[in-house]
């Protein structure tokens, strides 16, 4: 199964709530309560998002965290890349010359077509996309039809 870890969940959960309310800096008190996350999860969360140039922190009374970009140009693939890494479905297909296997497996190619298909349709969800409450209407017209997974023919 395909799954991504908690705090993952968790990272999206917390840049939803911040999202939703972009005009204020967000205490990690304050995000903990709202996401009902206890506080040491939600702090970690916070500073790996910070990290990874999503959020930024400020100092001070009037502190807390902040979107580091507008809600529609960081997306789902940005937050999973800032607590797990990059997105891919094997070694070989994260990075050249990861797998002992490369030279003999035969499947790397396909798997690298794989991952970009599953990063495309990741980098076409926005973080605003996750911060809407309203409902999902189906069906959905998914990127992924401009994604060949066929060997190109020559």
């Amino acid at each position: 199964m395909l799954k991504l870890s908690r705090l993952t969940d968790y990272a999206a959960v917390v840049m939803a709530q911040i999202a939703r309310y972009p005009h204020k800096p967000h205490a990690a008190a304050e995000l903990a309560q709202a996401v009902t996350l206890p506080q040491p999860t939600v702090s970690k969360t916070l500073k790996m998002l910070v990290r990874a140039g999503l959020l930024v922190s400020q100092r001070g009374a009037q502190g807390g965290y902040c979107l580091a970009r507008p809600a529609s140009q960081i997306t789902a693939a940005d937050i999973i890349a800032a607590i797990e890494g990059p997105v891919a479905m094997t070694e070989c297909s994260q990075a050249e010359g990861d797998c002992e296997l490369a030279a003999t497996c035969g499947v790397s190619d396909n798997w690298q077509r794989v991952s970009l298909a599953i990063r495309s349709l990741l980098d076409s969800v926005t973080l605003a996309h996750l911060a809407d409450t309203a409902p999902i209407k189906l069906p959905v017209q998914l990127p992924i039809q401009s994604i060949s997974l066929a060997a190109e023919s020559a």
